[in-house]
């Protein structure tokens, strides 16, 4: 004789109770709050509520599980498996599975609503909870009835509250101009996308089982997107192309500049920014196969002076002190209204901007990298021709920027260029020979070795921060940052430049050659990024972070050893200086993800204590301290324990007095 109920234990949650015999194990899961996915409403067609039957005595539980103790394979069940294949051996679907003994059910990690997403390509990327602001709900709407006159509206909200538990406070007006029809196409069966605002964003007929979204990282030189699949958290497609406002400006102030002088002009920097963006979105879905329409929710991060001109406002204003923002705060805002070729009812979420000269991306990238649950003192530094950097820990946070200008991305050197094809971006200089040899991108081969055959037609950040941070350890260069000539005797590399030495790190025709001025414009940016970080250490209270990680197009492709050679950051332990990658594109991703990352770092940044390095008295000396490398006063232990001391340079004759 049957039980009249049974008893279920569902893993890894540990949740467990007593159920009627014959109930589903989605509506046991349901009643327990287990986090069991489902899309079609356990109509057995989404196949998300897989679950594995576990056999075997479970004295901890008190009970004997079996496959068995569920009903057989239903008919919904098998054409599935067939049909798909994603029913994988021993699997059950939740929501045709009916109870006839007790059980030990798990819930493996793809069948979890809000499971965890671990980020692969970004080890040192923190791993979150995917919950985000949408989600996707089957159901069947009743039809009209002559004798009950409700509206078509009224009755998909009533589907939603009996089908879901679901109450839709609103509709978006985007929508209700084809909901009549949609609900006819679907023959009044329908997939609603709700917000968790209970919005109800949109309507598909029949059943959808993927929902995108888009997280962008509109940046000053480059503008990079993911697309992402909110139900499973995985990114289907990446894109990214340069800004074409850079045609109105390289660096962002030259762009303030030029608004400046034509106020007008704003319109058209913000026309073509939002058609940049549209390209982007439009290649994201092309690259995955989907429909731009499929795009329901978006996530933007941004320098300031990017996103007012994004979203339409004058940037003039940061121009010059106090360096005032429009407005700082986060803001969900619709689609639309940025001109997004996407959903006409979606929305994006743009993260707050922390001061007038470290925004969204600076959020971003806090959201990522997480100083604020850190119990160790981390400094993240974002270079790039304005560094915003920040420093921290779960006490307390801070945050200023810094005016490095663009010597990082390669502008302003001689043999300088973007990173693209061709350009050197790592080098070494042997210590005894002073013969260089480097990598180009687009190779992975070193010039030295046989079959390189790579044509090297400039220098990129990386590759002019490497070649010169060699220099300095070889002692090419000296720590007041001099080319040493009377080095010629030992190589033939250095070049004589009028008064000026230069060393060829590629002898070509025309050779690649490093500067003395190229030295003295990497001077010039380094001093400037470490004094802003001397001024966040000094104000903090601390001699020097317990790790660092530089993040950015540029900062991602330091070398961590060389930038401490060279003195970009204060003295660390070196296995604690890395790279965040792309950390504020990241932090979009996750706050596409995960909804509540969005209210985390909103907190934080009413935490963060903004330092302005354009009115700090002490921030000139500081600059003036650390021209020298890697710093005239701070000693570098950890950088000098990894790479002997420079040879000092070689001491000159002395000159012979007149008789």
């Amino acid at each position: 004789m049957a039980k009249s109920s049974v008893k279920v234990v569902f893993t890894p949650s540990g949740k467990r109770g007593d159920f009627p015999h014959g109930a589903s194990l989605l509506s046991a899961a349901r009643q327990l709050g287990v986090d069991l996915d489902s899309v079609c409403g356990g109509r057995g067609l989404c196949g998300r509520c897989q679950v594995l039957p576990m056999a075997g005595a479970f004295p901890k539980h008190r009970l004997e599980s079996s496959p068995a103790h569920l009903s057989p394979f239903s008919k919904a069940e098998a054409p599935y498996e067939e049909r798909k294949g994603r029913l994988a051996p021993g699997r059950r679907l939740g929501c045709h599975a009916l109870l006839q003994g007790d059980l030990v059910i798990d819930v493996p990690p793809e069948s979890q609503a809000h499971r965890q997403v671990i980020r692969k390509e970004a080890a040192d990327v923190r791993d979150f909870t995917l919950a985000p602001n949408l989600r996707l709900c089957a159901i069947e709407v009743a039809q009209p009835q002559l004798a009950e006159p409700s509206g078509d509206l009224q009755r998909v909200c009533q589907a939603l509250r009996q089908e879901w538990g679901l109450e839709a406070t609103s509709v978006h007006p985007a929508l209700l101009a084809r909901l009549q029809e949609t609900l006819r196409e679907g023959k009044w069966f329908v997939t609603a996308a709700v917000d968790e605002g209970g919005q109800l964003r949109w309507l598909w007929p029949g059943l959808k089982e993927a929902l995108y979204g888009m997280a962008i990282d509109l940046g000053s030189t480059t503008v990079a997107g993911h697309l992402c699949n909110l139900a499973s958290g995985e990114v289907v497609a990446s894109a990214s192309l340069m800004n074409p406002q850079i045609r109105f400006g390289e660096d962002l102030m030259s762009r303030v500049s030029y608004l400046m002088m034509h106020p007008e002009e704003t319109g058209e920097l913000t026309r073509v920014v939002r058609e940049a963006l549209n390209g982007l979105v439009a290649e994201a879905a092309q690259q995955a196969g989907i429909e731009a329409a499929d795009i329901l929710e978006g996530t933007l991060v941004a320098n300031p002076i990017m996103h007012h001109l994004c979203l339409g406002l004058s940037p003039v204003h940061l121009g010059s002190a106090p360096f005032a923002l429009a407005t700082g705060e986060a803001l969900t805002l619709p689609a639309a209204a940025l001109e997004l070729a996407v959903n006409p009812a979606a929305s994006v979420y743009v993260l707050p901007c922390i001061a007038g000269h470290v925004g969204a991306d600076a959020a971003g990238m806090a959201l990522a990298e997480a100083p604020h649950k850190s119990d160790d003192l981390t400094l993240l530094v974002d270079v790039g021709t304005n560094a915003e950097i920040l420093l921290g820990n779960r006490e307390r946070l801070l945050a200023c920027s810094s005016p490095t200008g663009p010597a990082f991305e390669g502008a302003e050197i001689s043999c300088g260029q973007r990173a693209a094809p061709g350009a050197i971006e790592r080098v070494r200089i042997d210590r005894q020979t002073l013969e260089a040899r480097f990598k180009v991108i687009g190779t992975d081969a070193w010039s030295d070795e046989p079959g390189f055959s790579a044509e090297a037609t400039g220098l990129c950040g990386s590759g002019i921060i490497e070649a010169i941070a060699e220099m300095f350890l070889t002692g090419i260069v000296s720590a007041e940052g001099v080319i040493q000539g009377s080095l010629a005797s030992r190589t033939d590399r250095l070049v004589q430049q009028g008064r000026t030495w230069a060393y060829a790190l590629h002898p070509g025709q025309p050779p690649l050659l490093v500067t003395q001025q190229d030295v003295r414009q990497i001077q010039l940016a380094k001093a400037a990024l470490y004094a802003g970080v001397k001024l966040l250490l000094a104000r903090f209270g601390a001699e020097r972070p317990a790790r660092i990680r530089l993040a950015g197009a540029f900062g991602s492709h330091l070398d961590g050893a060389r930038a401490l050679a060279l003195g970009l950051v204060p003295d660390c332990p070196l296995d604690q200086v890395a790279s965040a990658g792309n950390a504020a594109g990241t932090g979009a991703l996750m706050a596409l993800l995960n909804r509540e990352a969005r209210a985390e770092i909103e907190a934080a940044v009413q935490r963060i204590e903004k330092i302005e390095t354009a009115t700090e008295p002490d921030f000139q000396a500081q600059f003036v301290a650390a021209m020298n490398f890697p710093h005239s006063q701070d000693p570098f232990p950890q950088l000098f324990a990894h790479f002997p001391k420079p040879p000092a340079p070689a001491a000159k004759p002395p000159k012979r007095k007149p008789r």
